[in-house]
């Protein structure tokens, strides 16, 4: 996933955006992103700034990430700086507008990603460098738009079908296995039989699993295990 994120931040980087911010979750509710926790967060911003902007909920409070909820497709921001000067904005977001122009975030590009699921949102967010502004945004977007969404469609795809890292354990091998097996419709007594282990060490795998992924029944985490990308991967091939 690294690699993956290098390579597209490095293009917009390349275009004017070196501050680009990736955030997708398959746990989406009518009015929240759902457990922040099982939600994935990408950015070339610091760690104090990845701590403000994530961690801090600070993107939940902008106009962008509500257009994002509701659309599909890309944008750039002058629409956000018309708004503000109307009043058309909320009081929190009008606040986070200022906050952001107070930290020099004042033009850039959002794309929203189409999914297949209505609990899935992806979304991309790219923040102009300093004296760039909405007008030479918007000419970066009339000449690089093409080259700028077929990067950003190609990133989001291929994450994807990665693994997703959680900010809590991760599943170790066995527990994985185990969850497979389970997954086959195996019992506790085949998957022992299986993994060559106790029945006890099986429920111990399990209950390990249901911990890392903070569920409570063995289904859910599969299912969840499933979502997530943690289970089922071929391993990656040397050389």
């Amino acid at each position: 996933m690294d690699e993956v994120w290098d390579l597209a931040s490095t293009h917009y980087r390349h275009l004017g955006f070196a501050l680009a911010n990736y955030g997708f979750t398959r746990f989406r509710h009518s009015r929240s992103i759902g457990d922040p926790d099982d939600a994935l967060f990408l950015t070339t911003g610091s760690a104090d700034y990845a701590k403000r902007y994530f961690a801090g909920g600070f993107y939940a409070r902008t106009p962008l990430f509500r257009w994002a909820e509701h659309h599909s497709g890309a944008c750039t921001w002058a629409w956000v700086d018309e708004a503000y000067r109307a009043g058309r904005l909320s009081p929190d977001e009008m606040e986070a507008v200022r906050q952001n122009v107070a930290h020099g975030v004042t033009a850039g590009i959002s794309v929203s990603f189409p999914e297949t699921s209505s609990r899935s949102k992806g979304a991309l967010g790219l923040v102009a460098d300093p004296g760039i502004g909405h007008a030479k945004v918007e000419a970066i977007w009339a000449r690089e738009r093409p080259a700028l969404l077929a990067v950003a469609h190609m990133m989001h795809l291929k994450i994807l079908q990665l693994p997703q890292p959680t900010r809590r354990r991760s599943l170790t091998t066995r527990q994985r296995e185990a969850l497979e097996w389970v997954a086959d419709g195996k019992t506790t007594q085949d998957v022992a039989l299986l993994m060559a282990v106790s029945a006890a060490m099986v429920e111990k795998h399990l209950r390990l699993a249901r911990d890392a992924l903070s569920v409570e029944t063995t289904s859910q985490a599969v299912a969840k295990a499933a979502l997530l990308n943690m289970i089922f991967q071929r391993e990656p091939v040397a050389g």
